[in-house]
C-alpha cells in the first residue's frame, strides 16, 4: 500500500505549521499528500506553493469541487501544477453538497453524476491538447449562438494526469470505476466495502477494466493508545465527531456520510443520530454512536490492533491509506503518522499481498 495524508491551508495550527508538517512527513517517507478545499482556503494556490517546497511525494487536489469552477478551468489549473510540481500531481474531483455547492457557491446541485462526468470528458479533451468541443446537458463549449469557436489550451497538453474522483453514493462509484484513474473514498468499513465495491466494479467492467486499473484511496484517523483503557478514553471523544457526520453534514435531507454508514449496516443507528442532531440534540446524538462504529471507520487502537486493521484495509482492496494522525502537538501528530507509515512498510515487506 501506499501512503498518503490531507491538509487544508485554513485547518487548526495555521499555515507555517501546516507547511511544516507537509515538509516532513515528505521526509517521513509519505507518498502522496492531497489538499482539501471543503469550505475553506482553496486548493490549487496551496498546490503551487507545495509544488515548489517538495521534492518527491505526489501532490493531489483533494478534493477541487464540481461546480465551483468551469471544467476549463479547472484544467487549466490542473495542467500548470503537473507542470510546476514536474510530473507529480494528481487531479482529485468530488461533488461536494448541497449545503456548499447551493449554499455557499450558488451553483445548483442537482445532477452531480452528469455535471462529474461531462467535467472530466472537458477536462480530457484539454489536456489532450484538442480544440475543446462539448455539447451536454450541463456544459456547452463554446456557448451556443454566440461569437466564440472551438479553442485548444496554449499550455502544454499532459493526457496522463491521473484524475480521481470522490464518491459514496451508488452511481457516483459506477461512474468512478467507468471513467476515473483513481476513487478517494470515506466512511470505509473493510467488513462492508462490498456497499462500494459492488458499485465500483460495476463501472469498471462496464468499461472494460479491473480493479487493477483503479487505485483505491481510502481515509481514516490513526491514533495510537497504549491499552485498553486508554483505548475507551480516546473514542468517547470522537463519538461526538461521528455525530456530527451523520447528522450535521450536508442538509438535513441529504448526507452523504449518513447514506454510506447505513448501506454498511448501521442504518438504524444512523437514522436515530441524524434524527437527534437535527433536532438539536446533539449530545443525544453521540450517545447513540457506539464504539463499533467509531473503529470501524478508523485505525484506531493499540499498536497490534492498527497493524492488523492495516491488513485487512489492504487485503479488501485498498491500495492508498490515507492517514489522518491525531495529536495535540505537531510533533504528535509527526511520530503517529511516522508509526503508521513505518507500518504499512513492515506489511508489505512482512507480507506481501
Amino acid at each position: 500500500m501506499r501512503t498518503a495524508t490531507t491538509i487544508e491551508a485554513s485547518q487548526e495550527g495555521g499555515w507555517p505549521e501546516t507547511v511544516e508538517f507537509v515538509l516532513e512527513a515528505e521526509r517521513l517517507g509519505l507518498d502522496v499528500c492531497w489538499v482539501a478545499e471543503a469550505w475553506g482556503a482553496d486548493a490549487p494556490s496551496v498546490l503551487g506553493y507545495l509544488a515548489a517546497r517538495t521534492e518527491r511525494m505526489l501532490l493531489g487536489s483533494g478534493v477541487i469541487q464540481l461546480g465551483t469552477r468551469t471544467p476549463v478551468a479547472i484544467a487549466q489549473a490542473a495542467l500548470t501544477l503537473a507542470q510546476m510540481s514536474q510530473g507529480r500531481f494528481l487531479l482529485g474531483l468530488g461533488p461536494s453538497g448541497p449545503q456548499v455547492i447551493e449554499g455557499l457557491h450558488g451553483v445548483p446541485f442537482a445532477a452531480a453524476r452528469t455535471r462529474a462526468r461531462e467535467t472530466v470528458e472537458i477536462i480530457r479533451q484539454a489536456f489532450a491538447g484538442e480544440k475543446i468541443a462539448f455539447s451536454g446537458s450541463r456544459f456547452q463549449v463554446p456557448l451556443p449562438g454566440g461569437e466564440g469557436k472551438p479553442m485548444r489550451l496554449s499550455i502544454a497538453p499532459n493526457p496522463d494526469i491521473p484524475i480521481y474522483l470522490a464518491a459514496m453514493s451508488p452511481r457516483l462509484l459506477e461512474l468512478t470505476g467507468e471513467i476515473a484513474d483513481g476513487w478517494l473514498g470515506t466512511s470505509f468499513v473493510p467488513e462492508g466495502s462490498a456497499a462500494y465495491f459492488t458499485h465500483l466494479d460495476a463501472g469498471l467492467a462496464a468499461s472494460g477494466r479491473t480493479r487493477a486499473d483503479i487505485d483505491v484511496c481510502e481515509g481514516a484517523e490513526v491514533a495510537f493508545a497504549e491499552n485498553e483503557d486508554e483505548l475507551r478514553e480516546m473514542v468517547v471523544p470522537r463519538k461526538k465527531k461521528l455525530a456530527f457526520s451523520l447528522g450535521g453534514m450536508g442538509s438535513a435531507s441529504t448526507n452523504f456520510y449518513n447514506d454510506a454508514y447505513s448501506r454498511q449496516g448501521w442504518a438504524e443507528a444512523a437514522a436515530a443520530i441524524h434524527e437527534r442532531w437535527q433536532a438539536g440534540d446533539r449530545d443525544g446524538a453521540a450517545e447513540l454512536v457506539t464504539d463499533e462504529m467509531v473503529l470501524g471507520t478508523t485505525l484506531i487502537g493499540t499498536e497490534e490492533m492498527v497493524a492488523a486493521r492495516l491488513r485487512i484495509w489492504r487485503d479488501a482492496g485498498v491500495d492508498t491509506v490515507r492517514l489522518y494522525p491525531a495529536g495535540d502537538t505537531l510533533d504528535a501528530r509527526l511520530t503517529t503518522l511516522g508509526r503508521a507509515i513505518d507500518m504499512v512498510r513492515a506489511l508489505d515487506a512482512l507480507d506481501p499481498a
